[in-house]
């Protein structure tokens, strides 16, 4: 397919889809259009079978988003009027793509065959300028670069997840060259300004119609020659080592958290800001408590005497204790709140610890206990066990 077939075609109202269709969006269009239109359902139907080609057309490039990219550029490019013609066109009319197309693969301009140029570069070296972002030489810009974002994992209790806490964390990595201070240059020595680019790392040159920036070629668009390299990073800017850093967790912070610390990444190069540390918090269970959102969750036993007569129940919390009251006649898995003893919300607000009670059956009991809990059974009969025996027998 052509780099003309680009412009010209609309490939989303081909598929009928929008310009911010999804991945899945656009296949479900294509899936439909081909079955519609797929030769073996339409035999002899030739507009038909043109649907079906322009719609495999269209989703062999918006599938790809490699692509895709490349294919929104070139038409957002040519479509909102980023080139324009010079002053030999008349003072700003729009540029006409038939321009560059016509004639590219016809007589040139002394009767021999070959491409049409403009200012020595044909179309495609134009165009892979413009995506590659350099320039001729179609190398990557070497100007200043950020430096890449580092990933770490840290392990946490449960306590210091809950409340906060502030931790050393040992990381190797690129870093900043303590001989020359991140220059590249030999101590005693400085960087000199690239007298072809003037410090700025591009170089402007003009291709036809077009003006196009380059990096410089004399500094590899660094902006700045050094003569008299490092010895330690050999003019790089940076080693590999270790450094520790202190990193504050946040009161509340919850397993699979990422905490983002700007600037505390791998230094960048040739002068670039450095990448950004993200720290994955992993919160080591705890064997009391637990967490819901923003409360702190645990269950806490008591007898079945304790759950009749009720009782004054007195729990741990991660700062202390608390006593909640346990009325009479508490069921098994009731839930007792204690306000403001969960974690600490961003606003301000602090969650609830909630106790979840368990009444614990006895496994064995004394003749004496067993002839009291005998006499109890007597002396309360079970209502509701009295309804269910009756149906019983009615039945």
């Amino acid at each position: 397919m052509s780099s003309k077939d680009w412009l010209e075609k609309d490939f989303y109202a081909v598929l009928g889809v929008g310009k911010s269709a999804s991945a899945d969006e656009i296949k479900k269009a294509y899936r439909k259009l081909a079955r519609e239109n797929h030769p073996d359902h339409n035999p002899g139907n030739t507009d038909a079978e043109e649907r079906f080609k322009a719609a495999s057309e269209a989703y062999d490039v918006l599938s790809d988003d490699k692509k895709r990219k490349e294919y929104d550029e070139m038409r957002s490019l040519f479509g909102s009027g980023a080139f324009r013609r010079g002053a030999r066109a008349g003072g700003g009319a729009q540029f006409d793509p038939s321009d560059l197309f016509g004639g590219f693969s016809g007589a040139g301009a002394g009767g021999g065959a070959g491409d049409r140029r403009f200012g020595g570069a044909g179309f495609s070296d134009i165009f892979s300028s413009i995506f590659s972002g350099g320039g001729a030489g179609g190398g990557p810009r070497r100007g200043p670069q950020r430096g890449r974002d580092v990933e770490a994992e840290v392990t946490l209790d449960f306590a210091h997840a809950v409340q906060g806490t502030t931790l050393p964390l040992t990381l190797r990595s690129p870093g900043v060259c303590d001989v020359c201070h991140g220059n590249g240059a030999k101590p005693g020595t400085v960087p000199r300004t690239c007298p072809q680019c003037h410090g700025s790392g591009l170089i402007s040159r003009n291709q036809g119609s077009f003006s196009f920036s380059e990096p410089c070629r004399e500094c590899q668009g660094a902006g700045s020659i050094v003569e008299q390299k490092c010895p330690e990073c050999r003019g790089t800017g940076g080693v590999t080592k270790n450094r520790t850093i202190n990193v504050r967790f946040p009161a509340g912070v919850a397993d699979g958290q990422r905490i983002r610390l700007s600037g505390r990444g791998e230094p960048g190069e040739r002068g670039g800001p450095a990448g950004d540390l993200y720290v994955q918090v992993r919160v080591r269970p705890d064997d009391l408590f637990g967490r819901v959102g923003d409360d702190i969750t645990m269950t806490v036993p008591i007898t079945f005497a304790e759950a009749v007569l009720g009782t004054d129940l007195r729990v741990p919390t991660l700062d202390g204790s608390v006593t909640l009251r346990v009325p009479p006649g508490t069921p098994s898995g009731r839930k007792l709140r204690a306000r403001g003893k969960g974690v600490q919300r961003r606003d301000g607000q602090t969650g609830d610890l909630l106790v979840t009670v368990e009444v614990q059956v006895p496994t064995g009991v004394s003749d004496e206990a067993r002839d009291a809990l005998e006499r109890f059974a007597k002396l309360t009969p079970n209502a509701e066990r009295g309804r269910i025996d009756a149906r019983l027998r009615r039945g």
